[in-house]
């Protein structure tokens, strides 16, 4: 009824791009915030486990209305392989921050929207007693921090001589780090000011070898479902892993019960049309 299989971070997310995985269309939004997602990039740039993702194949008999991951609409057109059932915050998390070349649209503390770039601070990641939460660094769309109601800059990463001056790795770059890295070295090498570890290259193997490797490297179990899994059993087993973190509500659990009987329609469309009519 199922397999288990670890599978490349990047090749989940080049599937994600590519829209071969895409969500069942009665999957909740995405719904992380800030917090959370500088965790899990904490956590991956460790190499710590993330937990598993569980999908179904899409060429069973049980068919669904198919969306795709926020963040890759391009690929919305695509006929998916497999429907991701379990692990949806963690693969669009991961996705937009190390893929998807926009902003990550996601909630601060106060949980009101914002859009945040993200950076790991080279320097801080290399020191061996940090935590690696403080290392992971959240800037707005425009890429600034500011303090004194947006009169003071504290933190500028606009261009990207300013991220070379100050150490800082676009998250987007971490699982192809080429061109930064020669970006990187070209800003040192004529630099005025020597760097402040001695040797750029030096520094940047160190980090690639102790932190950027393990995204490079990084596999995450897959729990597939396979063509034999009767719908009953799928609709059981989203509700299961589903009851964990947020929990499901009755509109979510009903739209799942039902969904596998209903391709043609969509309790969340239908939905959202009559509440805004009403």
């Amino acid at each position: 009824m199922f397999n288990t299989n670890p599978v490349l971070l990047k090749s989940l997310l080049s599937q994600v791009e590519a829209g071969k995985i895409q969500l069942p269309d009665f999957q909740r939004g995405w719904i992380w915030d800030d917090g959370r997602i500088r965790g899990l990039l904490a956590s991956i740039s460790k190499g710590f486990p993330v937990g598993a993702v569980m999908s179904l194949s899409a060429g069973s008999d049980i068919k669904f209305r198919s969306r795709p991951i926020e963040g890759a609409e391009q690929s919305a057109s695509a006929s998916p392989d497999s429907f991701l059932l379990d692990g949806q915050q963690r693969l669009t998390t991961l996705y937009q921050s190390l893929i998807h070349p926009k902003a990550v649209n996601t909630s601060d503390s106060k949980r009101q929207k914002v859009k945040r770039w993200y950076y790991i601070d080279i320097r801080a990641s290399l020191e061996p007693n940090a935590d690696r939460e403080d290392a992971i660094l959240s800037v707005p769309e425009n890429r600034k921090t500011t303090t004194d109601f947006g009169r003071t800059v504290v933190t500028d990463l606009s261009t990207p001589e300013l991220e070379y001056e100050q150490h800082m790795i676009p998250t987007e770059c971490l699982l192809d780090p080429t061109d930064w890295m020669l970006g990187y070295f070209k800003f040192w090498e004529n630099s005025e000011k020597p760097h402040p570890e001695g040797s750029s290259v030096d520094f940047f193997k160190r980090f690639k070898e102790e932190v950027q490797s393990n995204f490079d490297s990084y596999q995450l179990p897959v729990i597939s479902l396979t063509n034999d899994t009767p719908k009953e059993a799928v609709c059981l087993v989203f509700e299961k892993v589903n009851t964990g973190g947020v929990t499901l509500n009755v509109f979510e659990l009903a739209t799942a019960s039902f969904a596998a009987d209903a391709e043609s329609f969509s309790l969340r469309d239908d939905w959202e049309e009559r509440r805004t009519r009403l």
